[in-house]
């Protein structure tokens, strides 16, 4: 359904939220203090009993203790624990309430679990009135806001059909940042983006936020398909009970970063799951190990599956329907890491408990504590529980503990849950329910034991795969590269010597046997394969032994190529990356490998540091590297971890990688920054950080390890890390086999690749929307694309081109584009022929382009009104730096036509050549820059221009704006009669209509304007005798709209002297 202006939308969203559980009345036009009365009565009604109110009403006094303990939070993420805390304190000062005057009572203001029932009030408030920052500005209107108990939640923000979600997304922005949502307001804690084909909903970042689209959700139905459709969206996500729950149960206050977080659709749907699951489970000791499959959560690696587990957790707990709910991790480091992110989740009335040993987490089993419901242990503590006298327990406390309703969730179910560990806590706890949570569950193609995560966990209760991550823009795709180091044509010729058992080719063609054979394998693929009968098929790096990769022909390439591409793809040591080796051994040998070189690089390395002494060599090897490694960290950063302290160390790392945790500022400070970071298996499962973007791989993998390692580069970060880059290097045919293989097995059977284009794929993308942009200026009959269509849907044309060319461009960036380079050579991957692609748009050219687009952004208001152009503009774009860009090439242009027009012998062709490459640069100028340097050129054509040696094109136009700037506060000073140098003192504060009359400056400029001379000037201009008033209102107009422009051309009437 189209609705062509924004009042009739939001009727139909009136209209149809009471049939989904809202109340009929609407609120119409309510300011805060209103909306504070109403809240008000809405205590009273839900407190009114002896122990609370006393059936005395609130007075203003009260509410105002209500509403300063809601200013003092301040914070979404604060108010989210007053809005669920359920109650608030306050003092009675009601003399008619005897019983309590003077004393501290407590009001019921919310009950998570009491959903449309009861006493929860569900309110529409339309058109609410905001008070505003400064004094300067009107105050706002928003759209709607919905009402839970009279606090207002939920804001809804609407857009008419044709109007892009993001323009509201971009006003509710703009009031955040005008003091919109303070005071009873900041209760807000869902903001809600909508236009009638397409709706948004993310959290309220607060006043010290930052509002990020990466974190604008579109919801989604079981099957992870986009709801959009305004009407379907209200059903699914504004109903009640839906959206009591996303306030109660789906919102999470992250105390680790201070940040509100929202659950995103699919998270909702598993949590969801488990809870159902569990609430109807059945505790009986009849029902022996009927339980013990609850099921697996499948979601991509970096989708949020720990505050989906977390909340899962939370669901079951406050539901009552288990006693404990325990969180098994696979790795000690892994469960320190969760550890701290489920006490960040957690609310301030809620625990979760550390076990630092087995006895420890005993004592928390068989508690009756409620505070210790939440437990995080290891998989390795818990399956020690059943070895009772080890730990001072007896029968009957294992007993104890069997006879509690304990549900494990166990994080990362696809490693060390095949072995024996989860076989024993089973045996141990026969009526527990299990649940998994992986990014790459294990299916028949690569089980382990026989097994697969179906058979040991139950079925499937939601998938969320990687290729609906990457679809939905939660994750990022991957930019694959292999990389040989040896030429496959001499690999193939070495293995086919070999077998063939001969030295060389002569020898080969003297035998016709060995001719066979040799010529067998010098037509054999370079990698293996399994045939359609399930058998294996060699392939020629089958034959490739181990050792030739640890040559150190092959190290020193793998070396050399990651330095050589080490500042594009770092984007100069702002990303970090993870290099992935096949041992010990090898780490350490390319640690120094990298310290030969000389590199700047900040690099450390992280293995198991356990010594073996089966093998004395070997030992003093690793000990004598990890000695080494240690004190290289310690002597860069100033630290004192030792051997026995490295797993002190594997966290400092972790938390210097991830910029968390003291280093939450390390981007500002480089010198602190680890730039890479050796493995073997550590850091590849599990870790995350947004900031490695890229992975280097020498190494074999399989299935969920490749999904796993390629994942610790997907975390989204903005238009810099469009991908992340992955470059493998040992059997890389094999390796490619390999990944295809994981792609199939773990892209939930869904068309969208999980690969981003290559650079030849981005360039011909640039090219094609060039193109179309091209064709769109000419259309419009611009040259050298100086000035903005007209026509509004043109410019709309234009910003989406531009911002699709922009996805190509930044890719293009990450994998070596560069201007400096016009055709890019390439082996085409379908034909295997070598092939090259022409870029057809230069640097200069595209920031015009950028200038033009920022031009539309200055031009575009983010009020509400509905004749606003709806450009669908790209924040990132607007603030690329074009000052920079390219004034040396209008310079060069600018001298070349001086000398050509000065040279004698020089055709009138060749001057006007000169000239309109001249004129062509000034296309990258703003549109008053453009006249001046168009005047410019016509004195240079009538040689009235004088040329200074040294003083640049840009340095002329300046000077000529300067001294028409002057101008024009000269001639508007001497019409009114104003005082000149304070007018000029003001114009030079480029001062904005919230600060134009700061200190009253303002008032004093226009207490000098000569009235007579401004009546003379308005009668001469419009004809007639104005009255003293409206010359007052009309100076007072053109002045102020002169100074916060900064300047125009006056009108001058004819007969006005």
């Amino acid at each position: 359904m189209k609705f062509r202006n924004e009042k009739d939308f939001e009727d139909a969203l009136v209209a149809m939220l009471p049939t989904v559980g809202w109340e009929d009345s609407v609120l119409e036009n309510y300011d805060e203090t209103k909306l504070l009365q109403n809240w008000a009565n809405i205590l009273f009604e839900n407190n009114r009993g002896i122990d609370r109110l006393n059936d005395f009403p609130l007075t203003k006094g009260e509410m105002q203790q209500v509403l300063e303990q809601v200013k003092e939070l301040k914070t979404p993420l604060r108010l989210n624990g007053f809005i669920n805390g359920g109650s608030v304190q306050i003092t009675r000062d009601n003399p008619e309430d005897t019983l309590h005057f003077g004393k501290e009572i407590s009001l019921k203001i919310y009950n998570r679990k009491e959903i449309a029932a009861g006493q929860s009030r569900y309110q529409i408030a339309r058109q609410p009135r905001f008070s505003v920052k400064s004094k300067l500005l009107n105050d706002r209107r928003g759209d709607m806001l919905l009402l839970i108990n009279g606090m207002p939640v939920i804001h809804i923000e609407l857009k008419r059909s044709g109007v892009p979600v993001s323009q509201a997304c971009n006003q509710i922005q703009k009031y955040a940042a005008e003091g919109c949502f303070t005071g009873l307001f900041s209760l807000v804690q869902i903001f809600v983006a909508m236009n009638p084909e397409e709706a948004l909903y993310f959290a309220n970042p607060g006043p010290e936020g930052k509002f990020n689209p990466d974190y604008y959700f579109h919801w989604a139905d079981f099957h992870n398909e986009p709801i959009n459709i305004w009407d379907k969206f209200t059903r699914d996500l504004l109903s009640i009970p839906m959206a009591h729950q996303l306030i109660g149960f789906y919102t999470v206050a992250d105390d680790s970063d201070g940040i509100l977080k929202v659950m995103r659709s699919y998270q909702y749907q598993a949590a969801n799951a488990i809870s159902d699951k569990v609430g109807k489970a059945r505790w009986e000791a009849e029902n022996l190990g009927e339980n013990q499959r609850g099921g697996f959560v499948w979601h991509t690696t970096g989708s949020g599956k720990t505050m989906t587990s977390f909340k899962s957790a939370q669901l079951i707990a406050s539901s009552k329907d288990a006693d404990k709910v325990v969180f098994l991790m696979d790795r000690i480091e892994l469960g320190t890491q969760s550890l701290k992110e489920y006490r960040g989740f957690a609310e301030e009335n809620e625990d979760v408990q550390a076990t630092e040993n087995t006895s420890v987490l005993a004592g928390k089993l068989k508690s009756n504590d409620p505070a210790d419901t939440l437990i995080v242990t290891s998989i390795q503590k818990m399956s020690n529980i059943k070895n009772e006298g080890e730990y001072g327990l007896n029968a009957a406390d294992l007993e104890k503990m069997r006879s509690k309703r304990i549900v494990f969730i166990v994080d990362e179910c696809h490693r060390s849950t095949f072995g024996d560990m989860l076989l024993i806590i089973k045996e141990t706890f026969p009526l527990a329910m299990f649940f998994g949570f992986t990014g790459t569950p294990i299916h028949e193609e690569n089980q382990k034991k026989k097994s697969t995560t179906a058979t040991v966990f139950g079925n499937e209760l939601h998938r969320y795969s990687i290729a609906d991550g990457i679809r939905d823009k939660n994750v990022l795709g991957f930019d694959p590269y292999k990389v040989a180091t040896y030429r496959d044509q001499d690999v193939r010729k070495a293995v086919a010597l070999e077998q063939a058992k001969a030295s060389d080719e002569e020898e080969v063609h003297s035998d016709p046997k060995k001719e066979k054979i040799f010529y067998k394998y010098m037509n054999m693929p370079m990698a293996g394969h399994t045939d359609a009968t399930g058998k294996r098929c060699k392939g020629i790096e089958d034959y490739i032994p181990h050792t030739q990769y640890q040559t150190p022909e092959h190290q020193n390439k793998v070396v050399e190529d990651i330095l050589e591409n080490w500042s594009t793809l770092s984007h100069g040591n702002k990303f970090h990356a993870i290099f992935a080796t096949s041992s010990i051994p090898e780490a350490i040998e390319y640690y120094r490998l990298f310290k030969l070189a000389n590199t700047k690089l900040k690099i450390a390395a992280l293995f198991d540091p356990n010594i073996d002494n089966d093998d004395a060599t070997k030992a003093l090897d690793k000990e004598a590297g990890l000695k080494e490694i240690v004190e290289d960290y310690n002597a860069r950063y100033g630290q004192h971890f030792s051997i026995p302290t490295f797993a002190a160390m594997k966290k400092d790392i972790a938390s210097r990688l991830a910029h968390k945790k003291p280093y939450e500022r390390i981007g500002r400070e480089s010198e602190k920054q680890l730039d890479l970071l050796i493995v073997v298996d550590q850091m590849l499962t599990g870790f995350d950080s947004k900031w490695v973007n890229t992975l280097y791989l020498d190494k074999l993998l399989q299935y969920e390890n490749i999904i796993q390692a390629f994942s610790r580069t997907n975390r989204l970060f903005g238009p810099d890390k469009p991908f992340g880059t992955i470059k493998y290097y040992r059997y890389p045919h094999t390796m490619e086999k390999n990944i295809e293989a994981a792609v199939a097995l773990y892209s939930g059977n869904k068309p969208l690749a999980l690969f981003v284009q290559k650079l030849p794929e981005n360039i011909e993308g640039m090219n094609r929307l060039f193109a179309q942009i091209s064709d769109l200026f000419n259309g419009a009959k611009i040259e050298n694309f100086n000035k903005l269509p007209d026509d509004t849907s043109e410019r709309n044309k234009f910003v989406k081109l531009f911002n699709e060319f922009n996805e190509y461009f930044s890719a293009a960036k990450v994998q070596g584009f560069s201007w400096g380079k016009t055709r890019y050579e390439f082996m085409d991957r379908e034909t295997n022929r070598p092939c090259s692609v022409k870029v057809i748009i230069d640097e200069y050219t595209y920031n015009t382009l950028v200038k033009r687009y920022q031009e539309l952004h200055s031009d575009t208001g983010a009020g509400n009104n509905e004749d606003d152009a709806p450009y669908d503009l790209d924040g990132y774009i607007t603030t690329i730096d074009t000052d920079k860009i390219d004034s040396d090439y209008m310079n060069s242009r600018f001298v070349k036509y001086i000398k050509t027009s000065r040279q004698e012998n020089i055709s009138e062709e060749e001057k006007q050549q000169a000239r309109n490459e001249l004129h062509k640069t000034f296309a990258n100028l703003s549109q008053e820059e453009q006249k001046a340097a168009n005047i410019l050129l016509h004195e240079m054509q009538r040689e009235d221009f004088v040329y200074e040696e040294g003083k640049t094109f840009r340095e002329y136009i300046s000077d000529y704006l300067f001294r028409k700037h002057d101008a024009r506060i000269h001639v508007l000073a001497s019409v009114f009669g104003l005082d000149e140098k304070m007018l000029h003192s003001m114009m030079n504060l480029h001062l904005t209509t919230q600060n134009i009359n700061e200190f009253g400056r303002y008032d004093a400029l226009k207490n000098t304007i000569d009235k007579q001379k401004a009546k003379l000037y308005f009668e001469s201009l419009e004809g007639k005798r104005l009255i003293p008033p409206k010359v007052s209102v009309k100076a007072d107009n053109l002045l102020r709209e002169f100074i916060i422009s900064g300047g125009f051309d006056i009108q001058k009437p004819e007969t006005y002297d």
